[in-house]
Formats: C-alpha cells, structure tokens, sequence
C-alpha cells in the first residue's frame, strides 16, 4: 500500500452501504475467535477431548476452504447483495443450531455450516467493499483489515463474556449479532449490477496457474498453519479461566488490528512488503517458539504478542493476493484463500494429534518451522511477487475505477 496517508484520510468517509457490510464483517471475524476462550469449558460440557473439540476449527475451514470455489460462482449468478445475504442467512441459523448441540458431533457439523455461510459472506464482502468504497482500494483494504480486525478482538471477548455462564451463550449471542448485520445489509446495500462474465467453478483453480498468486498462496498456507496453530491450540496450554482467556486473547486481537491497520502500511512503504512479511514471519516463529518453551507467563505474553506479526503478515498477504495476478480480484481471492484455508482446517486437527504422539513443546515447533517455510518461499519466489504485482498496479488500477460502481 504506496499511499497509506490517502487511504487512511478516506477510510471514514464511506457510503452507507460500506459501513453496513464492514459491521457486518466484524461479526463475521468474530466468530472464528469466539470458540478460543470456551473450548476447555465446551470440552468439559460434552465430555470430549481437546483433539475432538478442536475439530471445532478444522470442519468450518475446510468447509470454508471448499467454499472459495463456489462463492464466485454464485455470487456472479445472483449478484453481491443476495450473496451476502445468503451467507448471513447461513450462519444465522447454524450459529443457532451450534447452540443448541447436545454432542461434539452436532456441534462440529453445525460449525461446518456456519464455514459454508461466512465464506459466502467474508468473501463477497471484500469485493463490495473494495468496489464500493470512497478512496480506492487502499482505502477499503484498510478498512476491510479494521474489520478483521476489530472482530478478531471483539470475538473472544464476547466468548469470554457470554461464555462464563454457559458455553452455548456465544453461539446465540452471534446469531443474534448477524441477524442485525442481515437486516443493515438489506437496509442499507442496493442491489449491485452482475458481472458481464460468470465465473465458472474452476476459475479459482485455473487463476493459480498464474506463479505469482500461486506463490503468494502457498507462503501463506504455511503462515496461517502458525497463525492458527496459536489461535486454536494455545487455549489448552494455557488452560485459564474462560475470563481471564478471553483477555488474553483480546489484547493479541488489539495488537493484530492495530498493528494490520496503523503499522504494517507504514513498514511495507518504509522497507518494502515482502522485506516487512519475510521478515515477520520469522520473528512469528521464535515468538511461537518461546511460547511452546517458556513458562505460563511467557506464553501469554507470547501469545498476546503473536497478535503483532499475524496483523502485519494478514495486511500484506492480502495485498499480494488481490494485486499480484491478472486475475479479476474476486477471482484471485477466491484461489488464494481456497488454498490457505486448509491450512486453518489442518492446524487445529493436527497439533493435539502431535502433543498426544509426543508432547505439548512439539506442535510449536512444527508451526515455528511452517512460518519459516512461509517465509522461505517469499525468499525465493521474490521476483515473482515483486516485478509482476508492479507491472499489474495499473492494470488493478483501472479496474477499480470500474468496479466502484459495479460493486
């Protein structure tokens, strides 16, 4: 992001129609958090173990992962306000269902619906926002990584809050939550025209034949193996009160946002991005590092400090995906995220499967040695993500002139 200065001076003066779906995102971002703080108490409710529990995680991104293929598909078909709905619709009702789960296996499949529907929506919502908002797409990259952020934050802090009574609270309190974004989207956001081309359900795939998107997709399937490794694992080390979790896990929520929004556009426009993300994810892998090796208080401070690296790495990673190919940018999107999500189903599935084949400091080894290979590929595909993003700015340019009014 070249001009952080402009963007930042637009990101409040938005359409209506921007703020209603940002708002909306941050419920969406939200509920990937929500679960950290309660998943000792869900674990102990339904008599499950924290390998059964964390599949809390792996079916809704695996779903979610699955889902990148569909979105476009059926979004250039119905349009990005029926799309959205659709999606808030979807977890509405399984967010409710989640609820009401008397098993760890109904609660899992409920959360794979709710992957299903916040793909629909976290989707589409970056390509209304990037299309309708005032400023460029700077202006709305920031502005959907406020978003993320905030909800990221806000997420387990509600669970916490909500959560210390019963654990199925948080799971009504965000169905609640998205049933207001739904009724702000059809409030607010007009339907928007169709693309002139639909999108066919192998244009993802086929978009990640292009070396730089495919790269920048592959880096990032390591680094979200770490991120959510911390994100799905760490609660079980650090075995504390949903209250004194949902802390926790809100102060690394406030460094992520702060630091995705206020510091890494500064970094990449001082030192540049893949200099800012290399170096990132390094510092992320010693950080996981001493959170495996050191005692309770480092590994909350670790933990909380995590929040710093995975902002800046989320900011970048999302400009790379979105600037680096010439594929449309929904349909780049949809490609990146189909192949770093299953990264996010992986981490949660596989890192109490390692401790209970070796023991609780192995899983941050691997996700220490994952980050490194993030940032190794961004050492040796350099080029590739360099000179093609920068040969492709105009081009990414002119289309968001047009995009601005057809969403």
């Amino acid at each position: 992001m070249d001009s952080f200065d402009a963007g930042a001076g637009g990101i409040l003066r938005q359409p209506k129609a921007v703020w209603a779906t940002a708002g909306a995102s941050v419920v969406a971002f939200m509920g990937i958090g929500l679960v950290d703080p309660i998943l000792p108490s869900i674990a102990k409710g339904l008599d499950a173990s924290a390998s059964q529990v964390s599949l809390l995680f792996t079916s809704y991104f695996l779903i979610t992962a699955l889902a990148m293929l569909v979105t476009g598909f059926v979004s250039s078909r119905i349009g990005g306000r029926r799309t959205l709905l659709l999606g808030l619709a979807f977890v509405v009702v399984f967010a409710g269902l989640a609820g009401t789960s008397d098993t760890v296996g109904q609660l899992v499949g409920y959360r794979a619906g709710w992957g299903l529907g916040n793909a629909l929506f976290v989707s589409t919502a970056l390509a209304v926002i990037v299309g309708a908002a005032a400023g460029g797409s700077a202006a709305a990259i920031l502005l959907y990584e406020s978003a993320l952020g905030l909800g990221m934050a806000c997420g387990p802090l509600l669970g916490a809050l909500l959560g210390d009574a019963s654990w199925r609270y948080p799971f009504f309190g965000t169905a609640f939550l998205m049933a207001i974004g739904f009724l702000c989207i059809t409030v607010f956001l007009k339907e928007q025209p169709k693309p002139a081309r639909r999108t066919s359900l192998l244009d993802p795939v086929k978009a990640l034949g292009h070396g730089g998107l495919a790269s920048a997709a592959i880096s990032a399937f390591f680094y979200n193996y770490t991120f959510f490794t911390v994100l799905a694992f760490t609660p079980f080390v650090l075995n504390m009160t949903p209250y004194k979790s949902g802390a926790v896990f809100f102060a690394w929520g406030v460094l992520l946002a702060v630091f995705s929004v206020l510091v890494a556009p500064r970094m990449q426009k001082r030192f540049g991005s893949l200099k800012v993300l290399g170096g990132s994810l390094v510092l992320l892998a010693a950080d996981v590092l001493a959170l495996g090796y050191g005692d309770h208080t480092t590994a909350i401070v670790c933990t909380i400090l995590s929040g710093a690296f995975i902002g800046v790495n989320n900011t970048v990673y999302t400009e790379l995906a979105l600037g680096v190919s010439d594929a449309p940018r929904p349909v780049a999107s949809a490609g990146y995220n189909f192949v770093r999500w299953f990264a996010a189903a992986a981490a949660p599935y596989f890192a109490p499967k390692i401790e209970e084949w070796t023991d609780i400091h192995i899983p941050f080894v691997v996700a220490a040695v994952t980050a490194v290979l993030g940032a190794a590929v961004v050492l040796v595909r350099r080029r590739a993500l360099t000179h093609e993003a920068e040969e492709l700015e105009p081009k990414h340019a002119a289309e968001d002139g047009v995009t601005v009014h057809a969403g």
